[in-house]
């Protein structure tokens, strides 16, 4: 069985200590090592690197949408999942532009973190449903925008397959999920979703339906 190989950045001793040793008993992740600092999470996640990084948002130097960035930038095909204490909206906006692929809040059990983790290399994102309603209600009044006149249909050329994807994303649905519906495959969901993010320029569910919003293709 592949494992999936995983880093954690989380400033609280104790709560590191039990995330290693409660992590560390689920046989399909591997855990490759930890940091307690931003720069250095972001060095090691370098050179070490992890196939997905769980990263807390308040570390003593360096913010950790700040080390999303910057992971985004030196190691981009590493996934970040963000675990913390912060609940607003606009935190979620701001991880999920930086590149984050899932945000979770540090109340959630052992077994959440797991199905995130699963969910993210599976090419999903992941954010707490109390969270993503707050979330998108923050771009409720996107729907209420036209399209911009001088803008196609369907400006990023997308299939009407991976245009049907994108809508049932948009509805809140897991790539499970949208494979169920849409009788396909989960690697066939990923690969549209894949393709999805290339033509829109994005790197996650989120950025791609704030877009489709924005021009009036989609609704929540």
């Amino acid at each position: 069985m592949d494992r999936t190989r995983v880093f954690i950045v989380e400033d609280q001793p104790t709560l590191l200590r039990n995330l290693l040793k409660v992590l560390g008993t689920f046989a399909e992740l591997e855990l490759v090592g930890s940091a307690q600092q931003g720069e250095e999470a972001v060095e090691e996640v370098v050179r070490t690197r992890p196939e997905l990084v769980l990263l807390d948002l308040e570390l003593p130097d360096v913010h950790g949408i700040e080390v999303t960035r910057r992971l985004k930038r030196r190691a981009p095909e590493v996934e970040v999942l963000i675990l913390t204490s912060f609940e607003d909206e606009q935190k979620v906006y701001e991880a999920i532009q930086a590149g984050a692929s899932g945000y979770l809040v540090k109340r959630v059990g052992p077994e959440k973190i797991r199905s995130a983790i699963r969910e993210v290399m599976e090419g999903g994102t992941v954010l707490e449903p109390l969270i993503a309603k707050r979330f998108w209600n923050y771009f409720h009044s996107l729907q209420a925008r036209p399209p911009e006149p001088e803008r196609a249909p369907n400006p990023w050329g997308l299939t009407p397959a991976e245009f049907e994807v994108l809508r049932y994303v948009a509805k809140g649905l897991s790539n499970a999920e949208v494979g169920r519906v849409m009788t396909l495959e989960r690697r066939t969901v990923r690969t549209h979703l894949s393709h999805i993010y290339r033509k829109m320029g994005v790197h996650s569910h989120v950025e791609a339906v704030v877009l489709a919003l924005r021009a009036g293709l989609v609704e929540l």
